[in-house]
């Protein structure tokens, strides 16, 4: 019997796709199908030989191009599918197996994910319709933090704006913080750790884990709040808005607009949120791509800072992510801001760990480490558990 998992992980234009075994360390048939109802729509990807291949799909939707998807996994039948859910609201805190309910379940949260959640509903209903057989389980990019306190994911306003609306802090990348967390239990030889990770990428995140659950975290009731990141501010005055309608007669979409899509790293710098061309242009003397990179890392810094007080240990501090995984200067500088948490880099290893290379970078004290994200090992994994309870429940 076939144990791989295919992991879906659907957007509003793309569908990003990986056949996980059972050994994550087996290659992975794995790809993308982008520019969905365009002209431009193709599928690219890996096949099991290791070759890349690029498939044109002109005009494609989501379900076309999942039966592209399934024509590319070369005759193999996965145990099951499973979903990658940005928002699962209060409802969900841990992975679910997708029925009717579930999925009207998710509909509910739509209004807090509305660019996220109706495009992850999109690839569930086409993947049931292709595989009406498989089980499909739903994982959730908010579960991992339903274990954070109040105290921390409540919001200084009134009971009812809780009660009746949901308004709370619910935060994100939860299976990269998982998974990275876990690992470095492993690597470290630790029961259940106090670890700080840094998920850095276009989006952004940190989280303060103590023995596997999530205590805190920097993205609140929608990805915007936290750290600063490609394209999006992070943390602003909350009166912001009200100054910038006063002000420059902005509407609510457009700031929602420019806090999203203008801000972060290219609205600092003004060039680009590509930190491997801020650096270089920064290292040339570009002003804007100095203070880009420069608030970035004092930003991480500060919040790592933060949530240490979530924890009743530091055990260390994780990077993962693009930027996380790649950036040496970053990692280095986010270590300078925090020299009274005992933290001291090893600046060989720092520099020779790269994307793709797991890499303990500490010269002793509280541990450094740099472990490459497996998001979707990490879907798959939970998908497998989420099986095996039902079987025996």
């Amino acid at each position: 019997m076939d144990t791989s998992v295919l992991v879906i992980n659907c957007g509003s234009s793309s569908i990003k796709y990986a056949l996980v075994l059972e050994d994550p360390a087996q290659p992975r048939l794995a790809g993308l199908a982008e520019c969905l109802g365009s002209s431009d729509a193709r599928l690219k990807g890996t096949a099991s030989n290791g070759e890349p291949f690029e498939q044109s799909l002109p005009g494609a939707d989501h379900g076309l191009a999942l039966e592209a998807i399934l024509d590319r996994l070369e005759g193999r039948l996965p145990l099951a599918v499973g979903h990658r859910i940005v928002h699962g609201g209060e409802h969900f805190t841990r992975a679910a197996l997708i029925d009717d309910d579930v999925i009207a379940a998710i509909e509910q949260t739509t209004a807090l994910a509305p660019l996220h959640n109706p495009a992850n509903l999109a690839g569930v209903a086409a993947t049931r319709r292709l595989f009406p057989d498989l089980p499909q389980v739903a994982v959730f990019d908010t579960a991992f933090h339903q274990t954070l306190p109040p105290r921390a994911y409540r919001y200084a306003l009134s009971e009812a704006l809780y009660r009746d609306h949901a308004i709370r802090r619910y935060g994100f990348h939860g299976t990269s913080h998982a998974y990275v967390s876990q690992r470095a239990d492993t690597l470290s030889g630790l029961e259940g750790g106090g670890w700080l990770t840094a998920h850095l990428g276009n989006g952004c995140s940190t989280c303060a884990v103590w023995k596997g659950q999530s205590r805190d975290t920097s993205m609140g009731l929608t990805p915007l709040e936290g750290v600063a990141m490609g394209t999006r501010s992070g943390d602003v005055d909350p009166g912001l808005h009200a100054h910038l309608a006063r002000q420059l007669g902005w509407s609510l979409e457009r700031i929602d607009e420019v806090l999203n899509r203008h801000s972060g790293l290219l609205g600092l710098s003004g060039l680009t949120n590509d930190m491997r061309e801020l650096e270089a242009a920064a290292a040339q003397g570009h002003q804007g791509a100095a203070i880009a990179v420069e608030v970035f890392c004092y930003r991480i810094a500060k919040s790592l800072a933060a949530l240490s007080c979530a924890l009743p240990r530091l055990d260390g501090l994780i990077f993962t992510g693009g930027i996380g995984e790649n950036s040496a200067e970053v990692r280095e500088r986010v270590v300078a801001l925090l020299p009274h948490f005992g933290l001291q880099l090893n600046r060989t290893a720092n520099s020779d760990t790269v994307r793709g290379r797991e890499g303990r970078i500490d010269a002793g004290g509280r541990q450094l480490w740099v472990i490459p994200t497996d998001e979707e090992g990490q879907i798959a994994s939970e998908t497998r558990q989420r099986l095996k309870q039902e079987t025996t429940a």
